[in-house]
């Protein structure tokens, strides 16, 4: 009976997900599909920061990367978009795998300086002339929207939402396992003391890497799937402030909560209108002020936050 509770809860979880398709307007799905992809996003940051102790400010790069690998791929060869997702899953680690191996010498503050670099290099590099055949130079590209399979009688946004909330799925459920296996313990006991893991048996050499190509791919397939949904890649759409973004959201959904990474990103895309209909004259001022009250009141962020209370009601039970 238990088992069946504890498969019972994700399902109700998705089905309660997919309701909004039914009611909502194409525009609020948009934003529903945003959400779900810094959920990504911010679960790959969770999985490198959050569960292996490697600080990445740069994130933004892979999420751009994965956005134009998906964006060439449909603009110029004409790739079905659901096919560009594994040329973008495979890129985007590569990528990662390579950050990666100068990182092992790297740690803490010195990493997160790396990282940041790489952020503020990427959107320069997509402006190079030597490759704006492909990229677009600084106009970008522009992308379709696809429509819903099989005679579906769906709008496109809401088409978009499932496909990306399918995926998410997948990913999230991938990610879950991965965590609450043995990699996993690996990655933890090398974020928690490295050389005690090292004594262990662990290679962390061989953990540290392949976290970093997992936690890239994630975040680039956010990438393509923002892509996607936007319509539109331009070097300057992916400064370091979507890095600074994507590490904002993993810090307050929780550092180490997988299902805190929704919640950070219903802050990274809800909280920044918010401000603004606050105050068009200092949104940035009233930004801060959330933030900072929700730091304080939910220090080990919102999936945290949660966690507590639902161990304190079944404690209590």
């Amino acid at each position: 009976m238990t088992m069946r509770a504890s498969w019972l809860f994700p399902v109700l979880v998705i089905l309660a997900a997919a309701v909004p398709v039914a009611f909502m307007t194409n525009y609020h799905l948009f934003q529903l599909t945003m959400v779900v992809v810094y959920g990504i996003a911010i679960l790959g940051l969770a999985l490198l920061t959050g569960f292996n102790g490697q600080i990445s400010l740069g994130h933004g790069a892979f999420y751009a990367i994965g956005a134009y690998t998906t964006a060439i791929l449909m603009s110029t060869w004409n790739v079905p978009y659901w096919a560009t997702l594994p040329v973008s899953a495979a890129v985007c680690a590569l990528v990662g795998f390579l950050i990666g191996l100068p990182a092992l010498r790297l740690g803490g503050l010195y990493l997160a300086l790396t990282t940041f670099a790489l952020a503020v290099a990427i959107p320069q590099i997509l402006k190079y002339k030597g490759i704006d055949d492909w990229t677009g130079g600084v106009q970008g590209l522009v992308i379709d929207k696809p429509d819903a399979p099989f005679g579906l009688d769906l709008s496109a946004d809401a088409w978009l939402y499932l496909f990306t909330l399918g995926v998410a799925v997948i990913l999230y459920v991938i990610g879950w396992n991965i965590v609450r296996g043995r990699v996993g313990r690996a990655m933890m006991a090398i974020r928690d003391h490295a050389m005690a893991a090292e004594t262990m048996g662990i290679n962390l050499a061989m953990v540290k890497t392949r976290t970093f190509a997992l936690s890239a791919m994630y975040t680039g397939l956010a990438g393509s799937l923002g892509a996607i949904a936007v319509q539109f890649v331009a070097p300057d759409s992916f400064g370091v402030f979507v890095s600074i973004f994507l590490f904002v959201g993993l810090v307050v959904g929780g550092v180490s909560s997988i299902g805190g990474t929704l919640l950070g990103a219903a802050f990274v895309e809800f909280v920044p209108n918010l401000a603004d209909q606050v105050s068009k004259a200092a949104p940035g001022a009233v930004y801060g002020v959330i933030l900072i009250a929700i730091m304080f009141l939910m220090p080990a962020g919102a999936g945290g936050f949660l966690g507590g209370l639902w161990r304190k009601v079944v404690r209590t039970r």
